[in-house]
């Protein structure tokens, strides 16, 4: 049978049933605590201090194309310089829209064949999508069905072609919040997720290969408005809650958060003001954490709980800049670097900081947020929250683009604390 034929006979079925295939036969779905052993087998991955995860997207063009897609070399280049950071777990996004993914296993498997010693794990992102997503008549209750179908599969053959790398399989990217122009229901993540522990239960994928969703947490149940059938289901079958909570998008949406500063703060130095409105930001995301917990403890679900992503903009032109909440900057993005790492650590979380590099295009080349979340710059010049392991010679002999790892601003500080600008406290009107 022709390939695409073979395909649209299958997803024709998965639609039809709502069960996982292969080939013209389906099996039924594996129990709910199918994957539940999963997590205690791989301790040193998940939960171990010693192992520093990052989400890592290397980009550096804009746009964002095929032809733009790092080369392999490039690929190398960056895994180096996460290596040196003490990085041994790197989050991806998708594995067919683009090249990236697949050369980022490719270029791993080669930094290992050239070095026994070099360690890099993957969490491979499968990226879910509603019907018409990021065009003109969206529909956000039915799925991109042969996309969907397209990604997974495209999952499936990584996972199985590096099973040395690929540890675990993510479906969606904030997939279910309802703010996110790609959405779908709980029930659309469900059905792939069972799909793919149908797989590995039938030997398709690693049987040792854990299975996700990278989700906000108020879309894991942490908001009211989210529970249902489907997401309990959900919760229950996953291997592990891979969780995004961003006191940084809180600074402006989110009253909730008292980002400027108190009325008794109002005449300490203002290092010391953004200190304290740190502390609370994240005190805020221990708490929406928390939310997601007392939403499984409700329905007698025991699941471990990781941070699938969270991070800090160093710059912005818009809500988190000036004119807004002064959020975006490179040292408050370092102080919540550091704040973000110790709880993590200290609670024994595995932490997928977002992210590795700047990447320009999310911000069309603009100094727009979405662009400057990295920790490394594009040319290469490690931010103020890495400044230390430039001086520990962390980075000696490696290069981005022909560029040697630096510090921004020649690492003087006094740089930075002079565009520090007090926290301002925006109420969002929606």
């Amino acid at each position: 049978m022709p390939r695409h034929v073979k395909r649209c006979v299958l997803l024709l079925a998965f639609l039809a049933h709502g069960l996982a295939y292969s080939g013209c036969s389906s099996t039924p779905s594996p129990a709910l605590d199918e994957g539940a052993s999963l997590l205690t087998e791989g301790p040193s991955l998940l939960g171990n201090s010693d192992i520093r995860a990052v989400a890592y997207s290397g980009h550096r063009k804009v746009p964002r194309s095929v032809e733009n897609t790092p080369t392999l070399e490039e690929t190398k280049e960056d895994l180096r310089i996460l290596a040196a950071m003490g990085i041994k777990l790197l989050r991806t996004y998708n594995t067919t829209i683009y090249p990236h993914s697949a050369r980022t296993l490719q270029a791993i498997r080669e930094l290992k064949n050239e070095d026994p010693n070099f360690e890099m794990n993957v969490m491979l992102g499968a990226w879910i999508q509603c019907k018409n997503a990021f065009q003109e008549g969206v529909d956000h209750t039915l799925e991109d069905a042969e996309f969907n179908l397209r990604e997974i599969e495209g999952a499936m053959r990584l996972a199985s072609e590096y099973s040395d790398v690929v540890k675990i399989i993510a479906v969606g990217n904030e997939a279910m919040v309802t703010w996110q122009a790609h959405f779908v229901p709980a029930g659309t993540i469900l059905r792939w997720v069972k799909h793919l522990q149908a797989a590995r239960g039938r030997g398709d994928i690693p049987a040792g290969t854990m299975i996700t969703t990278s989700e906000n947490w108020a879309a894991l149940g942490g908001e009211e408005s989210y529970r249902n059938e489907n997401l309990a289901e959900l919760v229950a079958r996953m291997d592990f809650l891979s969780l995004h909570t961003y006191a940084f998008h809180d600074t402006y949406y989110n009253p909730a958060l008292q980002w400027a500063p108190l009325p008794e703060e109002t005449e300490l130095p203002l290092v010391e003001q953004i200190d304290r409105a740190i502390a609370r930001a994240v005190a805020l995301q221990k708490d929406q954490y928390q939310a997601t917990q007392d939403y499984l403890a409700s329905i007698g679900v025991e699941k471990e709980i990781h941070m699938g992503e969270t991070g800090w903009a160093s710059l912005d032109n818009s809500f988190y800049g000036k004119g807004g909440t002064h959020a975006a900057n490179e040292y408050i993005a370092g102080l919540f670097h550091a704040a973000i790492r110790e709880w993590t650590s200290e609670s024994n979380l595995t932490c997928f900081y977002f992210e590795a590099f700047d990447e320009p295009w999310k911000s069309d080349g603009t100094a727009g947020s979405e662009g400057h979340f990295g920790l490394i710059t594009v040319d290469g010049q490690a931010k103020y929250a890495l400044w230390d392991l430039v001086d520990a010679g962390m980075f000696s002999g490696l290069s981005r683009g022909g560029r040697a790892i630096r510090k921004t601003h020649d690492g003087v500080e006094a740089v930075l604390l002079e565009r520090l600008t007090p926290p301002v406290h925006h109420k969002f009107q929606p």
